[in-house]
């Protein structure tokens, strides 16, 4: 690290100077809704779960993003703390038949997890924008 004395003159750039903050809860939602983290118009996706190379709006480029399996596993959780409490409480109260349990129960949990992946899959994306992770820093991108 390069030490400047105090009589040395510093000269900042704009290159230098910290980066302004994102807002995580913004870039959130708008990942949420399949929408570009930083201008909130343009498609996240451009397709089911691949991500778009670049934003059509605001050119924001997401070959950076690394999101790799932890959607898939946000979305185990999410719908097993759904569907786990719903079998334990039919259940015990009402004891269905097994057919019966398995021809509700596995459709729901295949059709819950197709609805949230994408979803999800945006929302992580938009974090890792609004953290400045993957070198969506354009001051320190990634080589």
């Amino acid at each position: 690290m390069e030490t400047v004395s105090p009589h040395e003159k510093v000269v900042w750039t704009p290159d230098s100077t910290p980066a302004g903050k994102r807002d995580v809860w913004t870039a959130l939602k708008r990942g949420l809704r399949g929408r570009c983290p930083r201008c909130g118009e343009g498609r996240l996706f451009r397709a089911f779960l691949k991500v778009a190379d670049h934003c059509s709006v605001c050119g924001l480029d997401f070959t950076h993003h690394r999101a790799d399996d932890l959607p898939a596993y946000l979305v185990i959780i999410i719908v097993g703390h759904i569907v786990v409490p719903m079998i334990l409480w039919i259940e015990t109260d009402y004891s269905p038949s097994v057919p019966l349990q398995l021809a509700i129960y596995l459709p729901f949990t295949l059709i819950a997890s197709l609805l949230l992946l994408q979803p999800v899959k945006g929302a992580v994306v938009g974090v890792q924008w609004a953290l400045r992770m993957h070198g969506f820093d354009e001051q320190n991108p990634e080589k």
